[in-house]
């Protein structure tokens, strides 16, 4: 996919594609960077309590980890999944 039809694609969309893509390929990288990049998510959505609890416990961004294409979190973490997804064609 190219970059326009990555960015009219929705966040769950993204979401979807680039973790399944992560997992799948054992691109632990990304997802330890999408899993670092969920309490910033969760502030810019309007969520700063729970971003002070991610930032405390690992199992919580795990759990966020399976559920970030979702809602205001989906949306603030779009230009993650792009910019990967736009790495990685093939996903």
């Amino acid at each position: 996919m190219d970059q326009d039809e990555l960015e009219s694609l929705s966040p769950r969309e993204l979401h979807d594609r680039a973790v399944h893509y992560a997992v799948s390929h054992g691109d632990f990288g990304f997802l330890w960077d999408l899993l670092k990049a969920i309490p910033a998510a969760e502030a810019a959505s309007g969520h700063a309590d729970e971003a002070a609890s991610d930032l405390s416990r690992v199992s919580a961004l795990l759990s966020d980890a399976v559920a970030s294409g979702e809602g205001d979190l989906g949306e603030a973490l779009r230009p993650v999944y792009v910019a990967y997804l736009s790495k990685h064609p093939d996903a």
